[in-house]
């Protein structure tokens, strides 16, 4: 009956929280959203690191959890293998750009990818992409503001930089030298998609991780919970309990108070 623990620098995260809500919808989740120190896309790796195990830490010893979900590009880039060689007992699993997924789908072979500066920086990111070398041509877009605009429910800045991110990749389309794919390699991302595809046309595919994510979170679970009731979820933010209050009822149709944690 432990629960399963999950973060990010914000309500990113909220977007893998459904798809494990999905996968697993007899567990228990406790979600902290670290908006007082976001966002991490734009903050240097020393930064992330000190986040992503204060956080840990704080779930394990608080919260008795029996596995980690990182539901955060930026951090599972920076700070996953440290956070595996401290918690060696501890399921963790991380997130990353779905490149994979998108090469498989991608018939012109011109794939987008948009993320956050600092996951783009990662080496982790490019190890990521020489593993796919010669199978496809990959844009990569950083997106400044892009995630905080998401985070704050901004709808205008968020469809005037989601305009502007597209409009400077190229051109998006099924022919010859189109993208005809686009990976939301941030978890903020898919709550900007409906957006995304207007801007970008039907016909091109969108790809997140929230899916690949929840089937791996239940293939590294030990135990599963045996009740046959809907699981319940605990939400903790380091900022403006509203922002991410807002957001849960807003995205998931939660509706428990956010609690607010000062670490």
């Amino acid at each position: 009956m432990k629960k399963i623990g999950v973060f990010d620098s914000g309500v990113g995260g909220l977007s893998i929280l459904k798809a494990l809500h999905a996968e697993l919808p007899h567990e228990d989740f406790v979600y902290v959203a670290d908006s007082g120190h976001a966002p991490y896309g734009e903050r240097d790796d020393e930064h992330v690191i000190a986040r992503s195990r204060l956080i840990t830490d704080y779930l394990r010893e608080q919260h008795d959890i029996k596995a980690l979900v990182i539901a955060c590009n930026t951090a599972t880039a920076a700070a996953i293998h440290l956070l595996r060689q401290q918690h060696p007992d501890l399921p963790i699993i991380g997130v990353e750009p779905a490149l994979k997924p998108a090469v498989s789908h991608s018939k012109t072979h011109r794939i987008g990818v948009m993320a956050t500066r600092g996951t783009l920086a990662s080496a982790k990111f490019r190890t990521l992409v020489e593993s796919l070398t010669g199978q496809a041509n990959f844009v990569c877009q950083p997106c400044d503001g892009l995630a905080d605009a998401i985070e704050h429910q901004d709808a205008t800045k968020t469809i005037a930089l989601c305009a502007c991110y597209t409009g400077a990749m190229g051109k998006f389309g099924t022919k010859d030298g189109e993208i005809d794919t686009l990976v939301l390699g941030c978890t903020h991302y898919p709550f900007a998609s409906q957006h995304l595809s207007e801007l970008v046309g039907a016909k091109v595919r969108l790809i997140d991780n929230g899916e690949p994510v929840a089937r791996q979170t239940r293939r590294r679970l030990a135990t599963l919970s045996p009740r046959e009731t809907p699981g319940q979820s605990v939400l903790f933010t380091t900022g403006e309990h509203q922002i991410l209050q807002n957001a849960a009822q807003h995205w998931l149709g939660l509706d428990g108070p956010v609690k607010s944690l000062l670490i």
